[in-house]
């Protein structure tokens, strides 16, 4: 079944496009082979990345964004990704992925069971790779922005609104959020979120240690960088899930690019941070008993 369909590895599907070019040896984890060379080298067959492509697509007609899947489905959340209908969309698998084939039994040989397919078919769609492949470049131009730029609140609305736009079009994101709740008790589901979060907050911390230290600010006493970050992301898995589920509700505004996150970003932001060379030693709390009660707590 290997040889079906020429070289293997990265070097023999260089013209798939992104991600599906790199190598996924570390993404695809359920893989039917006994030996990690095995298992390596199916990870990164052309095969394996068509039944990969099929299931994406899935998942978009599915999830969304532009999805018209009724909730009260029997198909709800993954129940879409049938066996059959993971092989019939393999059979329509556009250029320059494989389609040839009985869909069926190539499925089943990469993956023997398959809750095997679903699961590393979720590591791979939450994979950071699946981002918009600008996303590094427009990252260190946010950056800049932050750390150098003239208006910093503007700039965190710029970006606030950037996110949380496209956070609601990224089927990786909405997969997400449905994952978080449908979940629990999955431990290998529940791993991979956890694996994307803890590489997803990284970024984030490092962006957040640079601004700190650019702009001369100092979490308030209490408070850690871990605190300052999963506050953040929080409101913005809130921001997106209710911007997809009720798109009338204002929180992102297209026409004058904003959006509430913006708004809640910088209010964390003043809550979180103090000057250095003017900190008042209060804990979040002493602070607002200070304003609310006339003295700290």
């Amino acid at each position: 079944m290997d040889d079906i369909d020429g070289p293997r590895g990265p070097r023999g599907k260089r013209d798939l496009p992104s991600p599906y070019h790199q190598d996924l040896s570390g993404v695809l984890r359920n893989l039917n082979r006994r030996t990690r060379w095995g298992r390596d080298r199916l990870a990164n067959d052309r095969v394996t990345a068509a039944f990969l492509a099929a299931g994406m697509r899935l998942l978009v007609r599915h999830l969304g964004p532009g999805a018209q899947q009724r909730v009260n489905s029997e198909r709800l959340l993954l129940g879409s990704l049938s066996q059959r209908r993971v092989a019939e969309e393999f059979a329509g698998n556009p250029r320059p992925f494989t389609r040839h084939g009985n869909g069926v039994s190539m499925l089943r040989d990469r993956w023997k069971l398959h809750s095997d397919f679903v699961t590393d078919l979720i590591g791979f769609a939450v994979w950071r790779e699946n981002y918009r492949p600008e996303y590094r470049e427009r990252r260190a131009a946010n950056i800049k922005r932050l750390v150098h730029g003239q208006d910093f609140v503007r700039a965190v609305h710029d970006i606030a609104y950037q996110h949380t736009a496209e956070g609601v079009e990224l089927p990786s994101v909405r997969l997400g959020l449905a994952l978080m709740t449908a979940a629990e008790g999955d431990e290998e589901v529940t791993r991979i979120i956890s694996t994307v979060y803890e590489d997803y907050l990284g970024s984030w911390k490092k962006l957040y240690t640079v601004v700190m230290r650019e702009r001369r600010l100092r979490l308030r006493k209490g408070l850690t960088l871990d605190d300052l970050a999963n506050a953040l992301s929080a409101a913005a898995d809130g921001m997106t899930l209710r911007a997809i589920g009720d798109p009338g509700a204002g929180v992102v505004d297209h026409d004058n690019r904003r959006s509430v996150m913006g708004t809640v970003a910088l209010a964390v932001i003043h809550s979180f941070l103090e000057p250095d060379d003017d900190a008042s030693g209060l804990t979040l709390e002493q602070a607002v008993a200070a304003r609310f009660d006339g003295q700290p707590c």
